[in-house]
């Protein structure tokens, strides 16, 4: 077989459904357990300085943001493919 074939092939075969439901579940839990470390050390810094609550909620919000960001697009990509 040529590899203009095989090729083709391999383009024409799909991942199977049950193991994109699989990665996008692991991935959910990496996000969720993510977002759980990010508040438990803006809640921890907060306890040991009190006066720095602002900036480490600001801070907090927007590395939440990008980790939410990456869930929604494996979520996305789970139905791409």
């Amino acid at each position: 077989m040529s590899s203009v074939v095989l090729a083709q092939q391999a383009a024409e075969t799909s991942i199977n459904s049950g193991l994109a439901v699989i990665g996008y579940g692991l991935g959910a839990i990496g996000a969720g357990i993510g977002v759980g470390m990010i508040f438990s050390s803006v809640i921890n810094g907060t306890a040991r300085q009190p006066e720095a609550g602002g900036r480490l909620l600001g801070t907090a919000f927007t590395t939440f943001a990008l980790v939410e960001v990456l869930a929604l697009l494996g979520f996305v990509l789970f139905f791409l493919v």
